[in-house]
């Protein structure tokens, strides 16, 4: 009798001890629904206090209780600018910090002064004008691993299905929510002075790789050029205007190298992002081009006069050969 009292208790505190576990999931938010918008931001102009780091996300908790460790009772708030899921870990950039004024109010300079104590530096943020956002409650500790596991995935696939440019990413705790938030217009105002001085780096070296490659295409194709110009002298000036013509460096390259920065943008460029307008513009752009631009394609007429034009200096070079 007393075996069987002591396993039904014991199944008893497993039962009670899966219970609370359950409500513990509960109520830090493990069936809360994850609703994505675009819209108003949910804040306005903050200034922050911020320490910045280059390395993995999973490292920020340290620079999260040291700054509320210095003011317990201010909004904390953190900015990613890579995405973890495709830039190295090791190589990821974001800020952690704490909100020590929001709209027109200032930061108190007692506050400014204990927080550049500890080596954290000051940044104003503006109120972006549309911004892609979610929520999530904040009720416990396991509510931001909930958070990060749950919205995280939604805005992904919310601005991918919309082929948004929503960033960097935000996430401010306030009160019982934790509100991630995308600014869809004047990113490059939320890239504090490192973040910018490391993008100027990455974009220098990138140039210096570029004019490399370009110094070593260029006399690859130099030399190819000069020999067959070997074999082919004439005394004829036309014959060497048609050579220099066809010269190694056409301008098609430059348009490549131009779309290939362009697609580097998210990451190489702290200023570059869509609007709604800019969204609107292209959606009506797609049928008749877009209004105001001059276009490329030139007249008929035009067209006709310029490929007559090339064809008929090759037979008038055949004919001065004949000649000779």
């Amino acid at each position: 009798m007393t075996d069987w009292l002591l396993i039904g208790l014991f199944v008893a505190l497993v039962i009670l001890l899966l219970l609370t576990i359950f409500g513990f999931a509960v109520y830090s938010g493990i069936f809360s629904e994850v609703v994505v918008s675009a819209g108003l931001p949910p804040i306005g102009n903050i200034t922050v206090a911020y320490k910045f780091q280059v390395g993995p996300y999973g490292d920020c908790g340290r620079l999260f209780t040291e700054s509320c460790s210095i003011s317990p009772k201010l909004c904390s708030i953190a900015v990613y600018y890579d995405n973890p899921h495709t830039v190295d870990p090791e190589k990821c950039r974001y800020l952690v910090g704490s909100i020590i004024s929001e709209g027109e109010a200032k930061p108190s300079e007692k506050v400014v002064r204990m927080f550049q104590k500890y080596g954290f530096k000051i940044f104003h943020f503006p109120a972006p004008s549309h911004v892609v956002m979610a929520t999530f409650p904040y009720k416990t500790p396991l509510s931001i691993h909930l958070a990060v596991n749950r919205v995280h995935p939604s805005l992904d696939t919310y601005i991918k299905e919309r082929k948004l440019c929503a960033h960097p990413r935000m996430e401010i705790y306030k009160g019982d929510q934790i509100y991630f938030v995308c600014p869809l217009a004047r990113q490059g105002d939320f890239y504090v002075p490192e973040m910018k001085e490391l993008e100027k780096k990455s974009r220098a070296a990138v140039a210096e790789t570029e004019d490399a490659q370009t110094d070593i295409t260029g006399a690859e194709t130099l030399s190819d050029t000069s020999s067959i110009s070997l074999e082919i002298t004439t005394d004829s000036r036309e014959t060497s205007v048609a050579t220099s013509i066809l010269s190694p460096f056409s301008p098609g390259r430059g348009r490549d190298e131009v779309d290939n920065r362009s697609e580097h943008s998210y990451s190489e460029s702290g200023a570059s992002g869509s609007s709604f307008e800019e969204l609107d513009l292209e959606a009506n752009g797609e049928g008749d081009g877009m209004a105001g631009l001059p276009s490329n394609h030139g007249s008929a007429e035009d067209q006709g006069t310029s490929k007559a034009k090339w064809t008929k200096e090759p037979i008038a070079l055949e004919k001065e050969k004949g000649e000779e």
